[in-house]
This record gives C-alpha cells, sequence and structure tokens, in this order.
C-alpha cells in the first residue's frame, strides 16, 4: 500500500518523535532500522505510509512494540504512567534517514 490509500493528515500525525537512545543507534548501525515512538492506535502499514512521506525513503518492513508505562507512586496513591508504541522501521538497503539534516514539511 502507498501512501496515496491513507488521509494524508492522519499520516503526518502519526510519528510522534524517533527513539534517540545508545539502543536506537546501534540497531541503525547494524540491521539499518530507525526507531520511532508513534500513536498508540497505529498500525503497521500507516507507519510504513507515515515514514515514506515525510522522509520519501523506502520502507522495507516494520515491527511495532508497546512499551508498558512503568507502576509509579504519586504521594501517598499509587499509579502508573501510560502505555505507548515503539515502531521498529526497516529501510531498504542504501536508504538512511539522518535527523540531523532531514527536513520534515
Amino acid at each position: 500500500m502507498s501512501a496515496q490509500n491513507f488521509n494524508q493528515e492522519r499520516l503526518m500525525n502519526i510519528l510522534l518523535a524517533p527513539q534517540i537512545s545508545e539502543k536506537a543507534t546501534y540497531i541503525a548501525e547494524k540491521h539499518e532500522q530507525v526507531i520511532f515512538h508513534v500513536v498508540s492506535d497505529a498500525t503497521k502499514p500507516e507507519i510504513k505510509a507515515a515514514v515514506e512521506l515525510m522522509f520519501k525513503v523506502n520502507v522495507q518492513n516494520v515491527q511495532v512494540s508497546v512499551v508498558k508505562g512503568k507502576k509509579k507512586r504519586f504521594g501517598k496513591f499509587n499509579g502508573a504512567r501510560k502505555d505507548w508504541k515503539k515502531a521498529y522501521v526497516c529501510l531498504a538497503p542504501g536508504q538512511e534517514i539522518n535527523f540531523a539534516t532531514s527536513e520534515q514539511g
């Protein structure tokens, strides 16, 4: 499926932020994958279309995991942070996203 099959406004709101960490950098170098925080109701085809639309790259596949929120205490009350979704986007060979130079919009 391509980006034409989805609502363009929805695609622009799918990706929340890139995951920048030591583990994300290692995965990017070793497996040619980029990790994104995505909205919790996003599907794999939507994530693929959003990345291709915003960064003009070819996406091979997408893996998704839901990160459970930590249990925290707020004073004398127990609570929990929200669960959030993380997407591992595998780029086609030779493709890369450089967040230092890429421009969105």
